[in-house]
């Protein structure tokens, strides 16, 4: 048992259960650099992760009733056929070094939107005690926030579908986005369908299948490093957990803000270093 790959483990684990979000974000980043573990090794390694992670909290959700299940289904509509997909495009590329730089660079670009998808939500939080004029006209300036009003003018059902597709996609290519950008999607989505509590259940709900199905493709071309994956969830587990206990003690607005920040500067590492 490698105690660098436990000590990982228990940091993301950590992150997890105190702010909700960032696991693949932060796990895969860590393999991949830290580590030294091969992009797509790192890439499967963490779907796991993620998927077995997830499972661990779940039952609590399920027993509290916090699950939007329509919602839910919706997302699955659009993101395990997008995971399928995704997984049969990647098995026919070589591993030669272009792809490995393209997976890189995905995996970067992907820790990069999620930083900035924490970061804009902190921000966000802290302009509603601005004045409502003030505050509408500076979001109506954004660009998030144009792409969004167009998707709000579809039906509820097709836009979740195609952003549970766009989820499914770039999970399954770089591990990452299932739970920040996730969380930010059902958000824009349904704003005054899910409470928080509710937002992140239903977030996590549908995260297991996908990872699991992005997982088991990855098992079955090979990217999927099991002692890694052991060590991991031995340090994860317990972090975890602690996490969770003392959250509420801590304000999430500062966690979300400090953990977008770290995550935006290992993107742009990631990057530099295919360049």
């Amino acid at each position: 048992m490698d105690e660098w790959h436990v000590a990982a483990g228990a940091l993301t684990g950590f992150v997890v259960g105190m702010t909700g979000v960032g696991g693949g974000a932060l796990m895969t980043p860590i393999l991949v650099l830290a580590l030294g573990t091969a992009p797509l090794t790192a890439v499967g390694t963490d779907l796991w992760f993620a998927a077995i992670t997830k499972m661990a909290v779940s039952g609590l959700h399920i027993r509290q009733g916090l699950i939007d299940w329509p919602v839910v289904r919706r997302m699955w509509l659009g993101s395990l056929p997008a995971s399928a997909l995704t997984l049969y495009w990647m098995s026919d590329r070589q591993m030669d070094p272009a792809g490995v730089a393209f997976v890189t660079s995905a995996i970067a670009i992907a820790v990069c939107a999620t930083a900035v998808s924490l970061i804009y939500a902190g921000t966000t939080r802290g302009n509603d005690r601005a004045p409502a004029i003030k505050t509408r006209r500076h979001r109506e300036q954004t660009f998030a926030r144009r792409l969004w009003a167009s998707v709000a003018r579809t039906p509820a059902m097709h836009a979740s579908v195609a952003a549970g597709a766009a989820l499914g996609g770039l999970v399954t290519l770089t591990s990452v986005g299932a739970g920040a950008l996730g969380v930010v999607m059902l958000v824009r989505l349904y704003p005054s369908r899910l409470t928080p509590p509710r937002l992140v259940a239903t977030d996590i709900a549908h995260a297991i299948p996908l990872a699991l199905c992005a997982g088991l493709g990855h098992l079955a071309i090979g990217r999927v490093d099991v002692g890694l994956l052991r060590d991991l969830l031995v340090g994860s587990t317990p972090a975890a957990l602690i996490g969770a206990v003392i959250s509420s003690r801590v304000p999430h607005g500062v966690l979300r803000m400090a953990l977008g920040a770290v995550l935006l500067a290992i993107g742009v590492t990631m990057l530099a270093g295919v360049m």
